[in-house]
Formats: structure tokens, sequence, C-alpha cells
């Protein structure tokens, strides 16, 4: 079933399918893709780093009349990094169709996004407020937008941006057919959710077992508090390591940094009071290996597919499960390999031991000997 289900999309997928070199869709992709191409609204969750991008992206692509003027998809982000990062993918997977697309995020130059509507794009994504903005202005025309897709819905659907999102969507046609994808789906989201859409298809796709989350291993070391940045100092130190070290908030992301850079420790940082071109740095910085650790508060990594994230470090200790599931999601994305490590002080252990038990996944304890990561037993 599944190739034949790319195989039914227009020759120019299917093209970049192969270059791709995927075997298979994700299960998100297969349940969604074809629902998706029939006109249905979806509500979906998928687990993060399961392909949810494609999975909404390749039904527009495939129903897009590039020889039309007009502005017929819509996609809303919550962060800039991922409104760049949709629109990298719709690039790389529009190549040869003709389609356009342009991004319009908050805090940018409005004269050059105006400029960008000149171009007739068939696809307009951004944030939510700068979108509204220029519907608004009526420079974004939402006459003929048939579809329009709410990434990391559960994000879009809170106090702040909630208003705002029910505007983009009633200024669309009445008929317009509506896509939320997250990777957790909460009662008050869904049910939200469904004032939006008509009739929707629900998708829930608890784990995806196209993709092997064996290949990720959860170590943590037990330390002090104060001794954490200790820590992570020699964690910086191994070999070839690419780490995204998560930082509960903003004052002690920048108190790090500090402290680390005493050492002759580089670190990027990614948080959301950051303008657009240090964000850009930050994430340049650790994928060209210039710094090769990225404090990032939980908001500013949201939806982030930083390539080759080796391993995911849970410096402040996650809040819930879900936390922790969406952090750890960072590294071994689409059966790559990666580690996982929580710092942890010893009462911060007996949650870090729940949570992995109700993952079903195992945590192993290990220490630090000269530059190394070993068993405790193995120090003798």
């Amino acid at each position: 079933m599944t190739q034949t289900l790319i195989s039914e999309l227009k020759p120019f997928i299917q093209e970049v399918w192969k270059k791709s070199n995927f075997s298979q869709p994700t299960t998100i992709q297969s349940n969604a893709i074809p629902a998706a191409v029939e006109g249905k609204d979806l509500i979906a969750e998928s687990p993060t780093g399961t392909g949810k991008t494609l999975a909404y992206l390749l039904p527009i692509l495939e129903k897009i009349e590039s020889d039309q003027k007009s502005l017929q998809a819509v996609i809303i982000a919550p962060s800039q990094e991922l409104v760049m990062q949709i629109l990298q993918e719709i690039q790389k997977w529009s190549e040869g169709s003709g389609i356009r697309a342009a991004s319009f995020i908050g805090g940018a130059n409005v004269k050059r996004q105006l400029e960008k509507l000149k171009k007739h794009p068939h696809i307009a994504l951004g944030t939510p407020g700068r979108m509204l903005e220029l519907i608004k202005q009526k420079k974004l025309k939402m006459h003929e937008v048939k579809m329009i897709v709410l990434d990391e819905g559960d994000q879009l659907l809170v106090p702040e941006h909630l208003e705002t999102v029910r505007n983009i969507v009633k200024s669309a046609l009445s008929e317009r057919q509506i896509l939320l994808f997250s990777a957790t789906l909460p009662q008050g989201t869904e049910k939200l959710a469904r004032e939006l859409t008509a009739d929707p298809e629900i998708i829930r796709v608890e784990k995806d077992e196209t993709i092997n989350a064996a290949n990720v291993d959860h170590f943590y070391f037990i330390t002090e508090k104060r001794d954490k940045i200790m820590m992570l100092e020699k964690i910086s130190r191994l070999d070839e390591i690419k780490a995204l070290v998560f930082v509960k908030d903003i004052g002690n992301l920048t108190v790090m940094s500090e402290k680390l850079a005493y050492k002759n420790i580089l670190t990027s940082s990614l948080h959301s009071d950051l303008n657009k071109m240090d964000r850009q740095n930050a994430l340049k910085d650790l994928r060209t290996g210039k710094t090769n650790l990225l404090l990032a508060t939980d908001v500013a990594a949201r939806g982030l597919d930083i390539k080759d994230v080796t391993h995911v470090v849970h410096f402040d200790f996650p809040k819930d499960l879900k936390q922790y599931v969406h952090r750890s999601g960072r590294t071994g994305r689409f059966g790559a390999s990666g580690t996982v490590i929580s710092l942890v002080t010893e009462r911060e252990e007996r949650e870090l031991r729940k949570f992995t038990k109700e993952l079903g996944i195992l945590a192993s304890k290990k220490v630090m000997r000269a530059g190394k990561i070993i068993d405790p037993d193995q120090r003798k």
C-alpha cells in the first residue's frame, strides 16, 4: 500500500521521494496523505520526528494549480524557525513544479514581505500575528485559499494566539479544508480544533513503528544541582558531540553560557527574546560545528529539526513526561542514532525512573571517567 500511496501523487513529488531515498511513508504520512488529498479536514497527533511536515505538504503540493496566480494554501506555525524550516521543505519538494511559496514572519522587513506578495505565491506560510496583519491590510488575499494548515496545533490554539488563528481561518473560503497537526493533542486543544473544522478525521499515532526508536540510548548522571554545569562542561568535551541542551528559563541560560565561556567552551543560545538573525546564527553555528552545544528553552526548540543532533541533554529536569518526550525526540530522528542524557539530583532520579518506566525504555545510570561515559561498576 505504501509505495502506491506515493505513486499516485504528481511526478515531481515522486521524483524527490526517489531522490531522498525514502523507503516507505511513516505511519502519520500513510494515514494523513490520502485523507488530505481527498479533501477531508484533519486533526492529527503524531510524535516528534515522525514526518508530520510531509504528511500535510505533499497533499498541498498535489492540489496546487501552479498555472493560477492565486494564493491557494496557507500554513501557520508558532515560531520563525519552524516557518523557515517548512519553507525549505517546500522548496525541496516543489522543485520543477512551478509552485511558488513565500514566508511572512513577525520582526522581518515589511517592505520586503510586500515584494514577495507581488510574485503571487501559491503558498503563504508564517507566524499568526504577521499573517493576520497582512490579511487585515488586504495584502494577503484569502478569497481563493482552499487549504489552511495549523502546524504544532497545540502551540497555536493557546490563549495568546487563539483569536488570531480563528480570524485567519474565518477569512478564507467557507468550504476551506483545515489540517491541524501536533505532536501532542490535549483534550482542550482537540475541542478547539473541532470547532475550527468540519466533520474532521481524527488521526492519532501513538508510536511510529516505521521509525526505530531503539537507536536512541537514554543515560543519566546523578549530580548535585550546583554541579550540573561542571557535568555539562565534561559532556561538551565528548568526541564528535553536537548537543541540544534544555534549560528551564532564559535567565539560567544566560548565566550558563557565561560560565561555560569562562572555561573556553563556546555555546550558542536559542530563546524567545532573540531576534531573527541571532536565532539563525545560533542554529548555523551548531550546524557548521563552530559550537557544539546549543542551549535552548523549550519554547524556542519546539518543532525544530536541527540536523544531526547527536545528544539531547536535560540540564533542567523536564516538568512532565510530555516535555521529556518532546525534548528527547530532537535526536535520533528518522531512525538515526542518538543519546539522551539527563542530569538529575537524587530526587529527580525517582521522577526520571517513573517517566522511563511509563515509556517502556531503559535509562542507564552512568559516570564520567577520563572523558568517557562508563557504567559505575567499570570504575573499579
